[in-house]
């Protein structure tokens, strides 16, 4: 008698989440919010979650819910692009917004002209306005150890703001709001220039930026997706303190999204 191979965990989460892709009600919901994109979302949540032996484990109705708040906001989930991600933490997935993903709902709002963020290094002087904001970054960089994180941006209309926090304001935030400082192996601890970079782009945007009803809705419910703050953004160490990102002058605001719910989704 020939012996009978057993499917492992990894493939009958598979072959579930296949069969949640295939289910009618899903890809009606996921078409309501991504049109004629809908059937390469969920491709991509296929490719996503095949790819590596860990989000593999995770609980495929999970990841599908995880997913789905990158379809809320009109994001793709290939890591290529680095928009967004699904991250296993355990056996726990997780949606995180990414740097790129940052920019691209601020681009939404056809506002902004320029955005940008980075680290200032050791040999550079800042030069720091608390009552105007205006901000001058000289001198040329001695070590890649950052003293400090700047964001910056202007508007079409000409307004512009910048910030500037140290390193140490950056870790007393983190110490205070960020639910990950207390694990050994937080990105706070291990990549804590990308996680600084990241905050002070979110704190210019929220409190200085512009707040259209689509723009406000759309940031306010990523922030609050990625506020478990669990995820280390490599691309932010690699496009930060670059060149300025040019946004587009004629890119319109799209419509609001729609927040999607396991309910919902009807998984």
């Amino acid at each position: 008698m020939a012996d009978i191979v057993k499917a492992t965990p990894a493939q009958i989460n598979i072959k579930a989440l296949k069969s949640l892709i295939s289910n009618d009600k899903l890809k009606e919901r996921v078409a309501q919010m991504l049109g004629r994109e809908s059937s390469i979302f969920l491709q991509s949540v296929l490719e996503l979650y095949t790819d590596g032996d860990y989000l593999v484990k995770c609980d495929p109705n999970a990841v599908m819910a995880e997913c789905m708040k990158a379809a809320s906001l009109k994001l793709p989930l290939s890591k290529g692009l680095g928009f967004c991600y699904v991250i296993p933490y355990g056996n726990k997935p997780q949606f995180q917004i990414g740097y790129k993903g940052l920019i691209q709902l601020a681009q939404r709002s056809g506002q902004y002209r320029y955005l940008n963020a980075g680290g200032v290094f050791e040999g550079e002087k800042v030069k720091y306005s608390r009552v105007t904001g205006e901000l001058v970054i000289a001198g040329e960089a001695t070590s890649d150890k950052a003293i400090g994180y700047f964001a910056y941006f202007e508007l079409l209309n000409g307004f512009s703001k910048s910030i500037y926090w140290t390193k140490e304001q950056c870790e007393a935030h983190a110490k205070k709001f960020s639910k990950a400082w207390s694990k050994p192996d937080s990105p706070w601890h291990t990549n804590f220039d990308a996680m600084a970079i990241k905050t002070v782009l979110k704190q210019i945007i929220s409190r200085y930026g512009i707040m259209s009803i689509e723009f406000a809705g759309q940031f306010a419910q990523a922030v609050q997706m990625d506020d478990a703050e669990d995820h280390i953004d490599a691309e932010v160490a690699a496009e930060a303190n670059a060149e300025a990102i040019v946004m587009p002058e004629d890119e319109t605001a799209q419509q609001t999204v729609i927040q999607a719910t396991e309910e919902e989704a009807g998984f």
